[in-house]
C-alpha cells in the first residue's frame, strides 16, 4: 500500500472525526502516504497530525462549478492511489471516486452507486458500542482492510508550544483566577435551529454561576456577537463578574488552545463541543430536537461524556414525528426542554467535575 486518499467533505466536526480513518491507516500502513482530501475551511483542526501526509484542498470554485469539480478529481489520477476511501459518499465525492483513478475504493452501501466501490459497507442505524454512530460509521469503513489491531476511535488535536504558551499568555492578560475551575459554555449553535433557547441558556448559566465557584467562557463567532451580549445581559450581576466575555479566539487554532486550557465544555452541540472532545475534556451537551442523539452522542458514558435531548424527557413528541417535522418545529419543540430538565441532569455531571 504505497498512497492513500480518505475524502471527507463538510463541517469542522464531520472532518475531525474521520481523521480517526487516518490515524489508524498510518498504524497499519506507516509507510504509506496518506492524503485527507477535505473543505478549505476544516484544516485548522488537522494541524500538527503526523498521521495525515498531505491535505488535499476542495476549494469552493470545485465545489461550485462541475467544470472545475471534473478538473479537480482528473488531477487526482497523477497520485496513483492504491486506496480510496470515501466518507462523506455524496455527489461530490462520487463524482472524484469515479474520475480519480483509484485501485480499491472503499465507502457506504448506498442504492445505485454500489458499482463506484469495491466495498459497500452497510450503514449501521444504531450503536453497538458508545462510540455513537458518527464513529461507529466511519471505523465501519476500515473493516474490509482486516487490520489485525484494536481500531482507535478517538479523533486527537495537536497543539505546539507556541499555541499552549497563547492560551497561558491570554489567560493571563485577562486575570483569570487559575485557583478555580473554568468551564466553557458553547453559547450558540451553528444555525438558530441548533441553539437553546437564548433565555434558557441563560437560566442555566446563572444556575452554574450560584452553584459553582468557577470561571466561565463564552464560545461564539463573531457574527454571534449580539445575541452573546444578549445572554450576557440577561445573566445576574454575581453571573457576569465570573464571567470572562472577551476571552476569545480570533480563529479556529486559538478557540483550541483556550479549550485546551479549560477544565470542561457545557452547551450546544456543534465543532466547540468536538474540538473539546478531542482534547479530552469532558463535555454536556444539549442536543436541538431535530438531531439524532444515537449519532453524536460520541464517548457518552453518564460521567465524563454526557447529554440531553428532548426524546430523554418527552419520546412521545419525537417518536410521532419525521425528521422534516422535527426541524420546521425545532424552536417550537426547544421550548419543552426546559432548564429545570437540563439542571437536574447535569448537576451530578458538574458536581464530579466541579467539586
Amino acid at each position: 500500500m504505497n498512497r492513500i486518499l480518505v475524502i471527507q467533505h463538510k463541517m469542522i466536526g464531520d472532518v475531525l472525526i474521520s481523521s480517526i480513518i487516518c490515524n489508524n491507516l498510518k498504524k497499519a500502513y506507516p509507510n504509506a502516504q496518506i492524503d485527507y482530501l477535505v473543505n478549505d475551511n476544516t484544516v485548522d483542526v488537522l494541524k500538527g497530525n503526523p498521521n495525515i501526509d498531505s491535505l488535499i484542498i476542495f476549494e469552493k470554485k470545485h465545489q461550485n462549478s462541475t467544470y472545475e469539480l471534473i478538473k479537480f478529481a482528473l488531477g487526482l489520477r497523477k497520485n496513483k492511489y492504491d486506496l480510496v476511501i470515501d466518507a462523506y459518499s455524496k455527489l461530490q465525492s462520487w463524482i472524484i471516486v469515479l474520475l480519480c483513478g483509484g485501485k480499491r475504493k472503499i465507502s457506504y452501501k448506498k442504492i445505485g452507486r454500489t458499482f463506484l466501490y469495491d466495498d459497500n459497507i452497510p450503514y449501521a442505524e444504531n450503536p453497538s458500542t458508545n462510540l455513537g454512530l458518527a464513529i461507529e460509521r466511519r471505523l465501519s469503513l476500515l473493516t474490509p482492510l482486516n487490520l489485525n489491531f484494536e481500531l482507535d476511535g478517538q479523533p486527537k488535536l495537536f497543539l505546539d508550544k507556541s499555541e499552549k504558551d497563547f492560551a497561558d499568555k491570554i489567560f493571563e492578560n485577562h486575570k483569570v483566577n487559575k485557583s478555580k475551575k473554568t468551564v466553557m459554555i458553547s453559547l450558540l449553535g451553528s444555525e438558530k435551529l441548533k441553539t437553546y433557547p437564548l433565555q434558557y441558556m441563560t437560566e442555566i448559566i446563572d444556575f452554574i454561576s450560584d452553584t459553582y465557584n468557577v470561571n466561565i467562557l463564552f464560545n461564539y463567532f463573531p457574527k454571534q456577537l449580539e445575541e452573546a451580549k444578549i445572554v450576557f445581559n440577561t445573566c445576574k450581576k454575581s453571573t457576569q463578574q465570573k464571567i470572562y466575555f472577551d476571552l476569545l479566539g480570533s480563529n479556529l487554532r486559538e478557540y483550541i488552545a483556550i479549550m485546551n486550557n479549560c477544565d470542561l465544555i457545557i452547551g450546544n452541540d456543534g465543532g466547540a463541543i468536538n474540538l473539546a472532545k478531542a482534547l479530552n475534556k469532558p463535555s454536556f451537551i444539549i442536543f436541538s430536537p431535530w438531531i439524532e442523539k444515537k449519532i453524536w452522542a460520541t464517548f457518552e458514558d453518564g460521567k465524563k461524556h454526557l447529554s440531553i435531548h428532548l426524546n430523554d424527557i418527552t419520546p412521545n413528541l419525537i417518536n410521532s414525528k419525521t425528521e422534516k417535522e422535527l426541524k420546521e418545529n425545532a424552536i417550537q419543540l426547544y421550548e419543552k426542554l426546559e432548564p429545570r430538565f437540563v439542571i437536574e441532569k447535569i448537576t451530578p455531571f458538574l458536581d464530579s467535575h466541579l467539586l
